[in-house]
């Protein structure tokens, strides 16, 4: 059985965006565009946040990442997800700016995924917050996903 990967916006925003000199932003868009070629190991999913997120800003960019998320399964956001994403802000597990990042989270616990797989190194997938994260889904009843980049994904 494979894994169950929900990828979060800036997996798409990486993987399609135009080079750039940027050394480490470089470096993230290389690492994704190996993770995507490995992807078939995973089953992947998006939340209509995602597609919305995505689906912002500059409307040839924007087309090139809905167009990448096209046939990915759309989870919905539940009334658990809801509630769950509230928590999270409400006992300032993620601050009040990270709402969609609280819906991502709640989406992939609610649903069952084993990552969520992010660029967002503020407020998903860093050290100082990931713990709190899974504290949060535990004290809900619901299983955390490991909350991870495609560097910590790879496959050696």
């Amino acid at each position: 059985m494979k894994s169950k990967v929900y990828l979060e916006t800036t997996i798409v925003s990486y993987l399609v965006a135009s080079s750039t000199h940027d050394l480490i932003q470089s470096a993230h868009q290389q690492v994704t565009r190996e993770w995507w070629a490995g992807r078939e190991r995973f089953d992947l999913f998006v939340s209509r946040p995602v597609l919305t997120e995505a689906g912002r800003g500059d409307t040839t960019a924007a087309a090139r990442r809905l167009e990448t998320l096209a046939g990915i399964p759309v989870l919905t956001v539940s009334r658990g997800a809801t509630t769950l994403a509230r928590t999270l802000l409400r006992t300032g597990t993620l601050p009040a700016k990270a709402r969609l990042d609280a819906v991502h989270v709640a989406v992939a616990a609610v649903n069952g995924m084993d990552y969520l797989l992010t660029w967002n190194l503020r407020h998903l997938a860093n050290a100082a917050i990931r713990g709190k994260i899974e504290e949060a889904c535990r004290k809900a009843g619901i299983r955390p996903p490991i909350i991870c980049t495609p560097e910590e994904l790879m496959e050696a």
